[in-house]
């Protein structure tokens, strides 16, 4: 990664987006900032600065395809290339299967898996031409179903193996795919889950601060991105975690419904 590369952030309003547009700002970047709260990144713009020449913001759903064709082609006229794409913005969820509505199951996946799929379909050639890299974010959610997360779960399941194959299917074209996986992080996105019905929560039932803070995700995204790594795992959760589900997973099955179930008004019992 050089400092006057391009980078697409998505989800950048806030949280790891917001953290990440901060910190490959600063490395010299050229960023193209993208999420729904326009005003949030013209803010963001002025407070670091950034003049048209190092910051572009573009108001964008992913979840809608025209968006996510208008971002990647507004970024090729402002700065003529793409080298990387950080596919951060989603949403979560928290209710059992048997009661969820199936139109929050549906509005996960157009934000989680269809926002990725559309950014990186209309980025791809250009990233090709720049030989850049691709991230997604991602959890433990995405290797192990987490309980209560049963759309969010898909969605990141779904992520990790679109990327997966896009990754072989560019090994001879010089793309880079890095899946990053930061454990829990204290951002507003378990403030706004979703119930069963659609509804925001409008609270966390995680202790936030036990969590790691959006800028030290940003910071080690930013090394990861720099030395083009396949993974980022951040969380000593989501290492122990993955190595229990390969040779334990019914044990690790218990666990987590243990866990969830002690949560704070979880809709799990135990």
């Amino acid at each position: 990664m050089k400092s006057n590369d391009v980078v697409i952030i998505t989800g950048a309003s806030s949280g790891i987006g917001l953290a990440c547009v901060e910190a490959f700002y600063h490395a010299g970047c050229r960023v193209v900032a993208s999420a729904r709260s326009y005003d949030k990144l013209l803010e963001t713009g002025r407070r670091l600065g950034a003049g048209s020449d190092r910051y572009l913001a573009v108001e964008t759903d992913v979840s809608k395809e025209s968006d996510c064709e208008k971002l990647i082609n507004s970024a090729l006229s402002q700065f003529g290339r793409i080298d990387v794409l950080i596919n951060n913005a989603g949403i979560t969820m928290r209710a059992l299967f048997e009661e969820i509505d199936i139109k929050v199951m549906r509005q996960i996946m157009d934000v989680n898996f269809w926002g990725v799929v559309y950014c990186t379909r209309f980025a791809l050639p250009h990233l090709q031409k720049s030989r850049g890299i691709i991230v997604g974010m991602s959890s433990v959610a995405g290797y192990k179903g987490l309980p209560t997360r049963s759309g969010y779960s898909a969605s990141k399941f779904a992520v990790e193996g679109l990327l997966e194959t896009i990754r072989i299917e560019n090994l001879k074209k010089g793309v880079a795919v890095c899946i990053a996986r930061p454990g829990f992080v204290a951002t507003d996105i378990r403030n706004k889950m979703l119930s069963a019905d659609g509804t925001q929560q409008g609270v966390s039932h995680k202790d936030e601060e036990k969590s790691m803070s959006p800028e030290e995700v940003a910071r080690h995204l930013l090394k990861a991105v720099a030395k083009r790594k396949r993974t980022m795992i951040l969380s000593r959760t989501a290492i122990l975690s993955f190595w229990i589900n390969k040779f334990f997973p019914s044990w690790l099955d218990r666990q987590m419904f243990s866990h969830v179930a002690g949560e704070k008004d979880s809709p799990l019992r135990d």
